[in-house]
C-alpha cells in the first residue's frame, strides 16, 4: 500500500482534495524554508483567516464601542455561538449541549462542581494513571473539597506490569469491583502521553449500568477524532481549543452537557450572570434561573478576542468536513508509522496502539535512552515535535495542514540521524 520514495508521497499529495487547507495556514520558519511541524497536538498553526478576523472585531470595537453587542458584523452578545455552531458536528452534539467558555481546567473544574457528588457510599472517582497533570490535580483537589481523603476516594487504571497501554478489560474490571461506591469515571479520551483512545461509548454504557456518572477530558480529541457525545450518552466532556481546533495560544475552552442534565435548571452548577435566562438577565434580580441548555453553565460574557481565532479556524474545519479530515488522519498516521518501521539508526518503540480506530494522529516514540538528544537534533534539522518526560518524543502530523510530503521529509531526516554523535 506504501511506499519509501519521494515520489509515492508527491503522487499522494497530488489526489489528496484536503491538500489546498494546507496554503491556510503560517508555518514556522527553518533555514529559509518551511519547518515540518508535527506539534498541533500541542499547538496548532495560525490559520491566515485569523488576522483579519481580529482587525474586524476591532475595528467594530472603534466604530461601534459598547454598541457591538448588538451592532457590531458578528453581535457580541452571541459570540460563543459563532464557535458552538461548527463543533456540533465535530463533536456530535446538539448546540444546546455545547457552551464555548473559559478554559480547560476551569471548565473541568466547574463540571465536577455539577456532577461529582460523593455520598457516604458512592464516593469514588475511577480515571487513568498517568492522566494529564491538569486532571490529576482537578480532581485531587475537588476530592478534598468534599472532605475526603484523595488516597481513598482516587482509583487508578493502570497498564498491566510491562505495558504501555490500558486494556479495556481492566477498566471495565474496576467499574465492576467498585461499582456500588462509584460516582464518577473520568478519564482523557486521547491519553496525551501515550495517543491511547479510549472506547468512549462502551465505557459511558458500563458506567451508566453500574450507576456511575461519565465524563471526558477531550483536549487530544477534539478536532482530531470525531465522536458523538450525545448518542454515546456521555454525561459531560471539556476540552480546549489550542491544538488541534488551532485556536492560538491559552484559547478559549469548552464543556459538553448532554441534554438530559443541561434540560434541568435544577442540576446544581455555579450561577453567573451570562448563565442567566436571557429572557429575565437584563432585570438585574435575586434569584439565579440558569438557561435550559449547557450555556446555564457559562459564567461571564464571551470573550470576544479570546474567541476570534477559534471561530476564524472552524471555518475551515467546516469547509474540509470531519469525516474527511479524520479519513486522512488515518492515512498519514499509518504512513508515518510505516516509515518510521524502516528506520534503523534510532532505538525507540512506538507505544501508541497500532489499530488506527484505537489512536488519532498521534504516535509516541520511546526512547530508552538519549530521547532528548535525539529530539534536539530533530529540532536543529528544521523538525518541531514534542518531547515528555520521561522519554516520549510525540509526532502529529495534522490533516488540515501537514502532508504526504510532510511525513516523507520527515522521515528522511530522521534516518540519517547520527543517534551516536
Amino acid at each position: 500500500m506504501f511506499e519509501v520514495s519521494k515520489a509515492f508521497a508527491e503522487e499522494q499529495d497530488q489526489k489528496d482534495t484536503l491538500a489546498p487547507f494546507r496554503e491556510q495556514f503560517y508555518f514556522p520558519q527553518r533555514n529559509g524554508k518551511n519547518a515540518i511541524y508535527f506539534c498541533g497536538n500541542s499547538l496548532g498553526l495560525q490559520p491566515r483567516n485569523v488576522k483579519a478576523a481580529i482587525d474586524q472585531e476591532l475595528y467594530d470595537w472603534q466604530q461601534c464601542a459598547v454598541e457591538g453587542y448588538w451592532g457590531a458584523k458578528n453581535p457580541w452578545l452571541y459570540y460563543q455561538q459563532y464557535c458552538s455552531r461548527p463543533l456540533t458536528e465535530i463533536l456530535g452534539a446538539s448546540q444546546d449541549e455545547l457552551s464555548v467558555m473559559n478554559t480547560l481546567t476551569v471548565n473541568l473544574h466547574l463540571m465536577m462542581m455539577s456532577f461529582y457528588r460523593p455520598t457516604k457510599q458512592r464516593f469514588k472517582v475511577l480515571m487513568e494513571a498517568g492522566a494529564f497533570p491538569s486532571d490529576q490535580y482537578a480532581v485531587e483537589t475537588q476530592v478534598k473539597l468534599h472532605g475526603l481523603d484523595p488516597a481513598e476516594a482516587i482509583i487508578e487504571v493502570s497498564p498491566r506490569q510491562g505495558e504501555h497501554l490500558i486494556r479495556e478489560e481492566d477498566i471495565f474490571r474496576i467499574i465492576e469491583e467498585e461499582s456500588s461506591s462509584l460516582a464518577l469515571i473520568l478519564l482523557g479520551g486521547i491519553n496525551y502521553y501515550t495517543g491511547q483512545l479510549f472506547n468512549m461509548q462502551s465505557i459511558t454504557d458500563v458506567a451508566h449500568k453500574a450507576g456511575a456518572l461519565v465524563g471526558f477530558d477531550l483536549a487530544h480529541v477534539v478536532g482530531n477524532v470525531p465522536v458523538k457525545l450525545h448518542d454515546w450518552k456521555v454525561d459531560f466532556a471539556v476540552w480546549c481549543s489550542y491544538k488541534y481546533l488551532n485556536g492560538g495560544p491559552g484559547a478559549v475552552g469548552g464543556a459538553f452537557v448532554h441534554e438530559k442534565h443541561a434540560r434541568n435548571r435544577n442540576q446544581q452548577r455555579l450561577g453567573g450572570w451570562w448563565g442567566n435566562e436571557e429572557a429575565t438577565r437584563f432585570k438585574m434580580e435575586k434569584g439565579f434561573e440558569p438557561k435550559s441548555r449547557a450555556e446555564g453553565w457559562q459564567l461571564s460574557t464571551a470573550q470576544v478576542f479570546n474567541m476570534v481565532a477559534l471561530k476564524a479556524s472552524l471555518e475551515l474545519f467546516e469547509s474540509a468536513g470531519m469525516a474527511a479530515l479524520r479519513d486522512k488522519s488515518i492515512k498519514l498516521t499509518n504512513y508515518l508509522e510505516f516509515l518510521l518501521k524502516h528506520i534503523e539508526n534510532i532505538n525507540f518503540e512506538i507505544i501508541t496502539p497500532k489499530n488506527c480506530k484505537e489512536r488519532g494522529a498521534q504516535l509516541s516514540l520511546l526512547f530508552h535512552d538519549r530521547g532528548k538528544d535525539i529530539q534536539q537534533k530533530m529540532t536543529e534539522a528544521g523538525l518541531i515535535v514534542d518531547w515528555r518526560e520521561p522519554g516520549v518524543i510525540r509526532i502529529s502530523p495534522a490533516p488540515l495542514y501537514n502532508s504526504y510530503g510532510d511525513v516523507f521529509h520527515f522521515y528522511e531526516i530522521i534516518a540519517n540521524i547520527d543517534s551516536n554523535a
